[in-house]
């Protein structure tokens, strides 16, 4: 676990691949455990540690990930994060085609089968369909792999994935959505890259950037991110 940014009030961390955010039917250790372990060994505190979570990322799935320190944080951050108002998240995700425009919006009706804990997406309303909304940019390309910049104007269950499945763009290692193998370590490559959201209790605006994985292929759209060599916000 790495802390991305820490105050009385809450606390971001960069959630690894593999890691819970909350309680599931493998009984492993989830990310609100190793937080409160970690606070409370920090600060030697005795008893239980509180710590609350407004939001959550999928288990293969890594990036920023904000917890709560006070109930009167959390309180705040489920309302923020609920009314989507006052929060930005920006993902990376790395997908097999290159999409079919630099940029676009997409929209769907998205039913999550409980049973397969998957989400289907419809052009059209479906019983029981939730709206789900997001901008994704084209932003580098590699020799098999291209990257793109995504800004979720809802949070729907499997989003990113299954709406990107719609334009046959599979996120490598992603195989309940479409790519042909798994990544070794059971990832998948979409990272929680940056969130903007108004402090709970400061109110102001704080920003929070998490790097990728240290892998291959995210090494080397790091290195053209740090040479400056993604694409523009717009077309030229």
């Amino acid at each position: 676990m790495i802390v991305l940014y820490e105050d009385n009030h809450i606390i971001v961390v960069n959630k690894a691949a593999g890691e819970v955010v909350q309680g599931d039917e493998t009984g492993d250790a989830t990310l609100l455990d190793i937080v409160a372990k970690y606070l409370k060994e920090k600060y030697n505190k005795p008893g239980n540690v509180f710590v609350g979570l407004p939001h959550r990322l999928d288990r293969p799935t890594t990036g920023v990930v904000v917890l709560a320190k006070t109930s009167k944080a959390l309180v705040r951050l489920n309302t923020l994060f609920k009314n989507r108002d006052g929060v930005k998240k920006t993902y990376w995700a790395v997908v097999d085609k290159r999409p079919p425009k630099f940029t676009d919006t997409l929209t769907h009706y998205l039913v999550k089968k409980e049973d397969q804990n998957r989400s289907y997406a419809y052009d059209k309303k479906q019983k029981g369909a939730k709206l789900a909304s997001l901008t994704y940019r084209h932003v580098a390309s590699i020799d098999n792999y291209h990257l793109l910049e995504i800004e979720l104007h809802t949070g729907r269950h499997h989003q990113i994935r299954v709406q990107l499945r719609q334009l046959k763009l599979h996120i490598k290692g992603d195989v309940k959505y479409g790519f042909p193998r798994p990544n070794g370590d059971k990832s998948i490559h979409l990272h929680a890259r940056k969130i903007e959201l108004m402090h709970p209790v400061k109110n102001e605006m704080i920003m929070i950037v998490a790097d990728p994985p240290d892998d291959v292929v995210w090494n080397e759209f790091m290195k053209l991110f740090r040479s400056n060599r993604f694409s523009p916000v717009s077309p030229v």
